[in-house]
């Protein structure tokens, strides 16, 4: 990117919360200024799976979200979530698991859907990122990496945004431990700070981003009854939405 902006944001899972999605990036004022960070794990769960796609491969490629809001640049990460609808929509047998674990919305949400239209959102799972590192050395992956050597060691892609090792080994650490101590995780040092979703936060009791060593978790349970969230990476303020089933009423008993 040649432009400096003023602002990184970094959101965490959607899941197919579409109205919830719009509510975090207005509530954090994003303009042309900001460079916004999508972690991951955009559809299933809530109806609006292929709304989610659509709005985020139009703001992609436009800059402007469907009210005129202007952004600065888009970096969209893959989720584990959506490399299972890609390999639907290109015709593979799945699993009866991800149907139970909000394929099954995914796939009403297509119905409607043409050839043509679903070719097209291929385009913008083909497209998806396994990371991103910035200008600042900040990471930035769905679940996170194995090698202690980085990311661009790693030999299975899946491990960025299926593999949780990485946020259950600094859920586990002594929060004494620092980046000089013989026993601190190499992974760890290769980066300023590190970013990821995937586990949803409420598991250990929280509902805001949690940091535990250089790593921050943004997955703030959207696709169950929590919120998206936004955060700036420098300033670490935080913007939420309504908790996601509040905006889906009708849809709160699936979950």
């Amino acid at each position: 990117m040649s432009k400096e902006y003023k602002r990184t944001l970094v959101i965490g899972d959607i899941h197919g919360g579409l109205k919830a999605l719009t509510q975090v990036l207005d509530r954090a004022e994003v303009n042309q200024d900001d460079h916004i960070i999508f972690l991951g794990d955009y559809v299933d769960g809530w109806s609006d799976s292929a709304a989610v796609i659509s709005y985020l491969q139009a703001l992609g490629v436009t800059q402007k979200d469907t009210d005129g809001r202007r952004v600065g640049d888009t970096t969209f990460i893959k989720g584990n979530h959506d490399d299972l609808v890609r390999q639907w929509l290109e015709g593979r047998t799945m699993s009866p698991m991800w149907l139970q674990h909000g394929g099954q919305t995914t796939i009403d949400a297509y119905a409607q859907f043409t050839d043509s239209e679903k070719q097209h959102h291929l385009t913008f799972y083909n497209g998806l990122l396994n990371y991103y590192i910035d200008s600042e050395n900040r990471m930035y992956c769905h679940a996170g990496f194995q090698n202690l050597k980085g990311p661009e060691h790693e030999w299975h892609d899946t491990a960025f945004f299926w593999d949780r090792t990485l946020w259950e080994m600094v859920c586990a650490m002594r929060t004494d431990l620092r980046p000089d101590d013989a026993f601190y995780p190499k992974r760890l040092k290769r980066f300023k700070e590190i970013y990821i979703g995937h586990t949803p936060v409420t598991r250990i009791g929280a509902d805001r981003p949690v940091q535990k060593a250089n790593v921050w978790n943004i997955d703030t349970g959207a696709a169950f009854k929590g919120t998206i969230s936004a955060m700036d990476v420098d300033s670490k303020e935080v913007w939420q939405s309504d908790p996601v089933w509040q905006l889906y009423p009708e849809e709160a008993g699936r979950n």
